[in-house]
């Protein structure tokens, strides 16, 4: 192996020392899907040359890119050494080699979000509803309203017919104008399990005055029932109306209550950012919409509801700090500093 190529042994031990590491998966994303073994950042390797350094900030930061085993990141190792990464490696037989013994007891660079879902699931006993049981309602004409919590480029691709897309981070903002009465039953959907135990709980801890439960496996259940998914973006949040962003404020307080996070002001934000011992996110957890119209420069558009469930698509970085930026009313904020904690992760 070459000076800039890093064994298995070596990564397992990297993975384990705490210390800041980046890992990108470097892969198609078509072969990778939702996340790698790793749970790392996916970057295709035809993007990495134009947009590691929105990934990963430091240039001094340890980086591991892993490939399919087609040498592509060592050839990538080799062209970014002269642009300042000097701590730039690659993992020696890519994903193949990584995986080769099974996946049983393999590190990853992040906690996968079904495994954490599953465990607020099971300790706060998160209601469930299950594909046949909301067909069911549907069918006798039940006040229920389906709720997507992924991002809107999902929902588009595909979702539960009649679902409106709402990103988790603005369940809570938005859901007095989606659901105007207590007496509606609420379902939150996505993909198959993360953002939407996380969604349902998130608005259970809130307080909200409705019965709120999480559709099991979401599109994926959908589609193995044997039913059409909807296409396209149907139905969408608009904006907050002032009833709404009342209505938040008032719930978010509770799950505000007692947390442990330390809020800081743009000078202090702006100071960590600009440190070059320790890596620091800028992450405006507002919608894009609200991001393209203004923002803090060197942040980074990251939709809130995403952070927690797929952390590893925007946090290259592990042991990095992560500051998020809202609106005044600070509801995406509260409600991602109530997901981190129960996570315990080093937030700000």
């Amino acid at each position: 192996m070459s000076a800039s190529t890093i064994d298995s042994k070596i990564f397992r031990q990297w993975l384990a020392d705490g210390e800041e590491l980046a890992v990108l998966d470097i892969r198609h994303r078509a072969a990778v899907g939702y996340a790698s073994p790793l749970f790392a950042t996916n970057l295709p390797a035809d993007h990495v040359e134009a947009e590691i350094d929105r990934f990963i900030p430091r240039k001094s930061v340890r980086t591991v890119l892993a490939d399919d085993g087609s040498c592509v990141a060592e050839q990538l190792v080799e062209r970014l050494s002269g642009h300042g990464r000097s701590q730039l490696f690659a993992l020696a037989g890519g994903i193949p080699e990584w995986t080769k013994g099974g996946l049983e007891g393999l590190p990853t660079f992040d906690t996968p979000g079904v495994d954490f879902s599953l465990a607020i699931r099971d300790a706060k006993g998160t209601p469930v509803i299950t594909v046949d049981e909301l067909v069911a309602l549907k069918g006798q004409g039940a006040d229920v309203i389906v709720l997507d919590s992924r991002t809107v480029a999902e929902f588009d691709k595909d979702h539960v017919p009649g679902a409106i897309s709402v990103p988790g981070a603005e369940l809570v903002l938005r859901f007095a104008d989606l659901v105007p009465s207590p007496d509606t039953r609420v379902i939150v959907s996505c993909a198959g399990l993360p953002r939407a135990i996380i969604g349902a709980q998130t608005l259970i801890d809130a307080g909200v005055p409705n019965k709120v439960a999480y559709l099991h496996d979401g599109t994926k259940a959908w589609r193995e029932a044997g039913l059409a998914p909807e296409i396209g973006r149907t139905a969408a949040y608009g904006p907050a109306s002032e009833d709404a962003k009342r209505f938040a404020g008032e719930h978010i307080a509770r799950l505000t209550e007692g947390d442990s996070f330390p809020r800081i002001d743009a000078a202090t934000a702006a100071a960590w950012a600009k440190d070059d011992k320790r890596t620091t996110y800028l992450l405006d957890v507002r919608t894009p919409e609200e991001f393209a119209e203004a923002h803090i420069p060197g942040s980074i558009a990251s939709e809130g509801g995403q952070l927690l469930g797929v952390a590893y698509r925007t946090i290259a970085v592990r042991g990095a700090r992560v500051v998020l930026i809202d609106d005044l009313l600070g509801v995406r904020a509260a409600i991602l500093l109530h997901d981190f904690q129960s996570a315990s992760l080093d937030a700000a």
